[in-house]
């Protein structure tokens, strides 16, 4: 691992700016490698996407970096980064080890929060330093995410070589990096999906609930805004079972039964996701302690129904 150790001498003696690829510049990719470039972090070089339309719309993007439309057509370097959608990132792999691109000490990662670096056991057999680091951190909007980048965790495991290069790398754009064992990861990945997708999904839930009861959709979202926001806020001021409100937490069983008997005759679906977040709810109202236990046996018995 030579020339990895090569590369770490360089990085810390900051006399280089060492060469980055992309394969799958979606909009993460685009994000990380913008701010890398911004603070001279890496040399964007090569960029190749599924169309040479996006490839070009990324590298102007990242304000780096050469479109390339196949992978033969990709120069070497000394880090990769493949961020395609997670499906695809071994089979990117093995085309990048079988390419003859990689040389022994490169650096091959990606930023899944779903896979490990396990996952690029082609490019370790190519004698590569392989790891992941996965932003916590939602990338809808690339301009904004690279605004807001800065305070970012991220989780991160992988050779040692890899990282001694990959950490600095991220902390340089702010980002605030923690190591995760790599069996853990697919839990850690669905705790983001909770609180990210599908906190989207159950605020979709809200809207339809609303244009139920006979509000547009604009101003069902508008209403929504400040409660959302309210809620958040005290969850993360005070945690989620003093933040807990509404009639679990009081113990108000009648409410309930009525919610659920409304949601399950118009739309059985969101009839379940009540039952099912309204026993997580029921846990933390018994660890807020304000309602009766008694009460709060029989909502759990209530939302059990059907489940």
């Amino acid at each position: 691992m030579e020339s990895a150790r090569c590369a770490v001498a360089a990085w810390r003696l900051k006399s280089i700016v060492i060469s980055l690829n992309i394969i799958g510049a979606g909009r993460l990719g685009r994000t990380l490698a913008r701010l890398w470039t911004k603070n001279s972090v890496f040399k964007a070089q090569d960029v190749l996407t599924a169309h040479a339309a996006s490839a070009s719309a990324a590298v102007a993007f990242i304000g780096a970096g050469r479109a390339a439309t196949e992978l033969d057509a990709m120069r070497a370097a000394a880090v990769w980064l493949l961020a395609p959608p997670d499906d695809r990132i071994a089979a990117c792999c093995a085309a990048l080890a079988q390419s003859g691109l990689l040389k022994p000490g490169d650096i091959v990662f990606h930023c899944s929060g779903a896979l490990s670096s396990r996952d690029l056991t082609q490019a370790s057999a190519r004698g590569a330093a392989v790891a992941s680091v996965h932003p916590l951190k939602s990338f809808a909007d690339p301009a904004a995410a690279a605004g807001t980048f800065a305070g970012t965790f991220c989780a991160a495991e992988g050779d040692a070589a890899a990282l001694a290069v990959l950490r600095p790398a991220f902390e340089r754009i702010g980002a605030r990096v923690s190591a995760i064992d790599p069996a853990a990861k697919t839990i850690y990945h669905a705790a983001s999906v909770l609180a990210c997708n599908y906190l989207t999904a159950l605020l979709e839930a809200g809207v339809r609930c609303y244009e139920k009861a006979g509000f547009a959709r604009a101003d069902a979202l508008a209403m929504m805004e400040p409660l959302a926001r309210e809620t958040l806020d005290n969850v993360f001021k005070l945690g989620p079972a003093k933040a807990l409100t509404g009639p679990i937490a009081r113990g108000d069983e009648h409410v309930v039964a009525r919610q659920l008997a409304a949601l399950s005759a118009w739309d059985p679906q969101l009839a379940m996701i009540y039952k099912e977040l309204g026993a997580v709810a029921v846990k933390l109202a018994r660890e807020q302690g304000g309602a009766e236990a008694a009460a709060l046996a029989a909502i759990d018995r209530l939302l059990a129904g059907g489940r």
